[in-house]
């Protein structure tokens, strides 16, 4: 197996004149750290001492040093992928989306699509085709025009970045290749074809999903991401993390199958620089099928599951909801997931529970999403832990929005993992939550977490990938139309969102014992930042760039070239 750098020890590294935090009870700060074989080793006048003898020195003139963000909803392989088509993210008219079809044509073999990003400014898309003069896509007659032997595809934004509806767009060859006439039906909800006052169709097609099921239901002709293009998309993805100072990810919504495969590929070719812990995204169909997947097939995920210190694979997903015929037509469609990664799922209550007690049977740990429910979650918690005790097993439960503390103090008692995702519920979906009678103190209720002692990490959800975005969100709490705060009361410091965003995701992949603080003899993963957030308010949280990102010794980013050779 070829031997990456950050799998061999790296030569001894002296951080020093820098603002440490170590988040490491015994030892708070620091002003020099020096990395030995992939650990911490030394602090301060033990740390110059080493520079003296000979140990790469670099002088920080004074920048902030952290440990490395864990970001424990990550969703890190999608990142990379909106690299690998056209951007329209400058277009400004109709025109301006034609002309980058017709660059595409000429390069592209007749035949073949065309398929761009969605119109709109990443990483949202706010709007789609409003930023367009016109307000609206190009039409199919114009897709013709500019692009005569090509099928062309422009998609919707996918939902999770910013808020749906969005509109795709299909030149004439593109609807017939993928068999679409005016008698067309959707078989999934929340999909309108578009017709003209003649019922012609006219090309766009407007998905009202928040994950955008349009490829998996009417569009099977149009190309899709494959291996090649999601290893790809990985390696961008992980260079791209990386400068913003994140060393280790967790992906607890699961990871379908080829996802699976794709971070093995790049862990086997030793090209791995990002600690990553995956869950399983499973496939089934029903309890029975989901029964014995769990006997015969996932014993590699029970437990702490298996793998070394830069890939663990370790339970599975288990959604609570969802629509029957989606994750119908998904499933129909893999190994291709589309934007997701993940296996699309439509679990009754019932089921949840059954398949629940499966798992911890099977000594399977179950993520769960619950959003608003928690309250209808906690209750199968209970049940499970009454026949299978949960403490030690650490079930994660993520996603919270509105919650009860009698619920989040079952989570407790129940030895059970919290993730929540700031950004998602305060500021991109913000205004569900602006008229809560509390205010929305029980909406992503951060300190009531704390309080209660929860075990709490913070995550991005890939809506952006910038940890210190969603750092900004979890302590100024405002909804992005607005500006209105939702529960000013659960606005975290700069210190306690930025523990739970590294310290604190270790215990999710069972690593605390060797990962998180920078202490001695802990993993040497750390972001040196241009700023120190616990000197300033969460307005200029949002605005800190990463200098420098350092895993296990080894420096996997240099924004300013301050590492040298």
């Amino acid at each position: 197996m070829p031997i990456h750098p950050a799998r061999a020890h790296p030569r001894p590294l002296v951080l020093r004149n820098a603002r440490i935090h170590t988040f490491d009870d015994s030892r708070p700060s620091a002003r020099a750290i020096a990395l030995v074989d992939g650990k911490v080793a030394a602090f301060d006048d033990a740390a110059i001492a080493l520079a003296d003898r000979g140990a790469r020195a670099i002088d920080l003139q004074g920048a902030t040093v952290i440990p490395g963000i864990n970001d424990a909803h990550a969703h890190m392989e999608r990142e990379g992928l909106k690299t690998l088509r056209p951007s329209l993210a400058d277009a400004r008219s109709v025109a301006d989306v034609l002309r980058v079809v017709r660059d595409a044509a000429r390069t592209t073999p007749p035949g073949d699509y065309i398929v761009t990003m969605p119109v709109g400014a990443p990483p949202y898309y706010f709007g789609g085709a409003a930023q367009l003069a016109e307000g609206r896509l190009p039409t199919r007659q114009e897709l013709d025009a500019a692009a005569p032997d090509h099928p062309v595809y422009i998609p919707a934004p996918f939902g999770n970045w910013g808020k749906p509806p969005g509109t795709a767009a299909l030149n004439s060859l593109a609807l017939a290749r993928n068999g679409l006439t005016p008698d067309s039906r959707p078989q999934c909800a929340g999909i309108v074809l578009e017709r003209d006052a003649a019922g012609q169709l006219t090309g766009h097609i407007v998905e009202h999903n928040s994950r955008p099921a349009v490829e998996f239901d009417l569009l099977a002709d149009v190309p899709r991401f494959g291996f090649a293009d999601r290893l790809k998309g990985l390696r961008v993805s992980q260079r791209q993390y990386h400068a913003k100072g994140t060393t280790s990810i967790y992906e607890g919504h699961g990871s379908a199958p080829e996802t699976l495969s794709v971070y093995r590929k790049l862990w086997e070719d030793g090209e791995l620089t990002m600690r990553t812990t995956l869950v399983v995204s499973p496939t089934w169909s029903d309890l029975a099928e989901a029964a014995r997947a769990m006997r015969d097939w996932l014993a590699t995920a029970r437990g702490r599951g298996l793998g070394d210190p830069w890939l663990r694979v370790s339970g599975i997903h288990i959604a609570y909801g969802g629509d029957p015929v989606t994750a119908c037509c998904a499933r129909a469609n893999l190994p291709d997931t589309g934007w997701s990664g993940f296996v699309e799922q439509a679990v009754t209550p019932a089921d949840f529970r059954a398949l629940c007690l499966l798992a911890a049977e099977h000594d399977l740990r179950v993520n769960v999403i619950v959003s608003d429910k928690l309250h209808k979650v906690v209750p199968v918690l209970r049940e499970v832990d009454a026949r299978f005790p949960l403490a030690g097993r650490r079930w994660v439960i993520q996603h919270i929005a509105r919650a009860r503390r009698d619920d989040l103090l079952a989570l407790k008692a129940l030895d059970v993992l919290v993730t929540t995702i700031p950004t998602y519920f305060l500021w991109k979906g913000g205004a569900a939550y602006l008229d809560e009678p509390d205010g929305g103190d029980s909406v992503v209720a951060h300190n009531t977490m704390l309080e209660l002692g929860l075990a709490l990490a913070l995550a991005t959800d890939n809506i952006p990938y910038d940890p210190f975005f969603s750092l900004w969100v979890a302590g100024a709490r405002q909804e992005r139309l607005t500006g209105r705060v939702i529960g000013p009361d659960q606005a975290l410091s700069a210190r306690a969102a930025l523990h739970a965003f590294t310290v604190a995701g270790a215990r999710l992949s069972f690593d605390e014992d060797w990962k998180g603080p920078l202490a001695p003899g802990f993993a040497a993963d750390l972001a040196v930042l241009d700023r120190d957030p616990l000197n300033l308010l969460p307005d200029a949280w949002r605005d800190t760039q990463c200098l420098l990102t350092v895993v296990g010794g080894h420096v996997v980013h240099d924004a300013a070239g301050i590492a040298g050779a």
